[in-house]
């Protein structure tokens, strides 16, 4: 075995101690034993990447879950590495802090939503004689945007005997039947007729579009979602500030579509090429028009539609959406997987990018897609479909910097068979390669490496072994790192925690 270059000067014990605790709550190998001895204060900094930043056995979560300290717990509870179940264990924490990491959930956000009992806990447990952190409402909304509370959680709450449940049934109104609908505009409890009537009204032109709204966010989002009366519709429409939002209005009038339909602006008529409730006539001259961008918009989606479609290939065309982190966690409307599948067939790229999102695409469309002559049909497979090949996810990996802590807690990234890489230019992809537990031999030229990260992971890998090992736990560039390496023992694990002082 190549020997490691050596340390670079004497250092104490002492001085290894913080490194040394790090690389020992990284350790994959570490035995549960040793990992509950960093649960002692004394552990510092590392006994926060344990609880927060990796996978845990049973016992350290079971030890974690009664922890005395608050700030132990709720590391747990922010854990993505963790199951819900467990993390839901927490819901009923004595300690509001606690509780609120359960609704924020992990970091990375991670599409795993919470136990249905857990969520009912959640939202409506009280705490007398405790100060709140976050009302109702605002745990419902973290809950929604972490991906903890699911569409169909809230439709299920449609006929909970809780009013206060109940009412999130109101969040899926487009989901509802109209005698469900209708159920909760009748509703015993107001405030749930109240947020049953504000959908009504969001649709009815003497509701709140019957006055032009003021400056501000408001007067967009009335312009670009509700029903607009005739006078604030012919004011809007005859200033071009105005005219985008009202070509996306779900209730913009057939005259006022054929009308925008002809706009001066090119980005007003996109978006209405995009619309799913197009007049044929007007469709067919969106998709001769004179601009690509709406020509396209148009054609890559002929009539019939729905709106669903359409809002599945408008999040594939938006800015940025290449790097957009966003899992489609169940399709609780439209599209339906007919129709995902037939766009996996689609010689349109941007529909294939929509149905490169579809979780339940079959295996045999996921092959299809993971040939795809389109890069980014590839990376979006890669990142979201549970049957992407493992080159996929790799190549996903190497060019996508932003989807890569998503990435990285999937197990279709491949960790062997990456010696290619050990070379590449970026650390990221470096350090991944520096892991491989299957490379002929130790990445030795990678100690050296200028990023740390790659220094860690390189010294982590399981081919050092023996004096070379220990070599490396006494030199400050590789200590962390080498306390990571798998291969040491618990033996010696435990030592290195004598070391830093610990107790048994």
């Amino acid at each position: 075995m190549p020997t490691p270059p050596a340390a670079s000067s004497a250092c104490p014990a002492s001085d290894l101690t913080d490194p040394w605790l790090r690389g020992v709550a990284a350790n994959p190998g570490a035995p549960a034993e040793v990992l509950l001895r960093l649960l002692d204060p004394a552990a510092g900094a590392a006994r926060q990447l344990l609880c927060e930043e990796r996978s845990l056995p049973d016992e350290v979560v079971d030890a974690l879950l009664v922890h005395p300290e608050a700030k132990v717990r709720r590391s747990l509870a922010r854990n993505p590495h963790v199951s819900p179940v467990h993390r839901g264990r927490l819901a009923e924490d004595p300690d509001v802090v606690v509780r609120s990491g359960v609704v924020f959930g992990p970091r990375p956000r991670q599409p795993c939503p919470l136990p249905d009992d857990v969520l009912v806990t959640t939202l409506t447990t009280e705490y007398p004689g405790e100060p709140q952190l976050l009302m109702f409402g605002e745990m419902a909304q973290e809950l929604i945007a972490s991906h903890q509370m699911p569409p169909s959680f809230q439709y299920r709450m449609r006929v909970h005997a809780n009013p206060v449940l109940r009412g999130l049934a109101t969040g899926v109104w487009h989901r509802l039947t109209a005698e469900e609908r209708q159920a909760l505009l009748t509703d015993p409890d107001p405030d749930i007729r109240k947020s049953a009537e504000f959908f009504v009204g969001q649709a009815d032109p003497a509701g709140p579009g019957a006055v032009f709204p003021g400056p501000g966010h408001y007067r967009w989002l009335v312009l670009g979602s509700y029903a607009l009366s005739d006078a604030v519709l012919e004011k809007a429409l005859s200033d071009a500030e105005f005219r985008w939002s009202v070509a996306g209005n779900p209730y913009a009038p057939p005259h006022a579509v054929a009308r925008l339909a002809r706009d001066a602006d090119p980005e007003v008529r996109e978006r209405v090429a995009a619309r799913a409730d197009l007049d044929p006539a007007v469709w067919a001259e969106l998709a001769e028009d004179s601009h690509e961008r709406v020509r396209t918009r148009a054609r890559i989606q002929p009539l019939p539609r729905t709106q669903a479609e359409c809002r599945a290939v408008d999040h594939e065309t938006g800015e940025g959406a290449h790097d957009c982190l966003c899992p489609i966690l169940e399709p609780h409307t439209e599209p339906e997987p007919d129709w995902y599948r037939a766009c996996a067939e689609s010689g349109e790229v941007m529909l294939r990018l929509a149905a490169a999102k579809c979780p339940t695409l079959p295996a045999d469309l996921v092959a299809r897609l993971a040939q795809d002559p389109h890069e980014e049909v590839r990376h979006r497979l890669a990142s979201w479909h549970p049957l992407a090949p493992a080159e996929t996810v790799l190549a996903a990996f190497v060019a996508r910097p932003r989807q890569r802590p998503h990435l990285l807690m999937q197990s279709r990234l491949p960790r062997t068979g990456l010696s290619r890489l050990l070379d590449h230019q970026d650390p990221e992809v470096r350090a991944l390669a520096a892991a491989d537990p299957t490379l002929r031999q130790p990445p030795v030229e990678l100690l050296t490496d200028p990023d740390d990260r790659v220094r860690r992971a390189a010294a982590a890998n399981p081919r050092f072994t023996g004096d070379a090992l220990e070599a490396l736990l006494h030199d400050p560039a590789t200590a962390e790192g080498a306390a990571a390496n798998p291969g040491l023992p618990a033996a010696r694990l435990h030592a290195l925690l004598d070391l830093a002082g610990l107790p048994r």
